[in-house]
């Protein structure tokens, strides 16, 4: 049975029951998406490190503002994404590994944390989704809540089922 943190209209962790050694079945979803469509097995050690990191980084509220204030979410993720400069990496975000490496994803902050994003696979299992961008709009305490959350459950499994030495 998965345990979900968060709600899936925003931003949400779902943790599927306990796997061998280091691997769990994680489905992250944002804006009522499932992000984590081509691989939600998720290696543990990597992945709690980084989910963590980002719970910090929006804690601190070291997250870019809106780079285009005045445009629709949409035509941001647009902008950004044609810019070859590096100014778009500012506002990459969830560099989660290979759950998410099937979603092109920025974020930035105006009350919300604001994750636009847009699936790029040609196998996408919902070609419909194709050459859409999706918006997510989550306070940024409760997203820290949700991933610290799940963070803190994925660690009490990995200890219990691969115990230090």
């Amino acid at each position: 049975m998965a345990r979900r943190f968060g709600d899936r209209a925003t931003f949400a962790v779902e943790i599927g029951e306990v796997e061998p050694h280091q691997l769990r079945v994680v489905d992250l979803w944002a804006g009522g998406k499932r992000l984590t469509t081509e691989d939600n097995w998720a290696f543990l050690p990597f992945f709690i490190r980084a989910v963590r990191s980002s719970a910090a980084q929006v804690r601190r509220r070291d997250v870019k503002a809106c780079p285009f204030p005045g445009r629709a979410p949409k035509e941001i993720f647009r902008l950004l994404h044609a810019d070859e400069t590096q100014f778009r990496e500012q506002f990459w975000f969830m560099q989660w590994g290979e759950t998410v490496d099937n979603v092109f994803k920025y974020t930035y902050l105006e009350e919300d944390l604001v994750i636009v994003f847009a699936f790029w696979r040609a196998d996408h299992p919902f070609p419909e989704d194709l050459g859409k961008v999706f918006v997510a709009r989550i306070p940024p305490d409760k997203f820290v809540a949700t991933v610290e959350a799940a963070a803190d459950l994925l660690d009490v499994e990995l200890t219990n089922v691969d115990p230090p030495r």
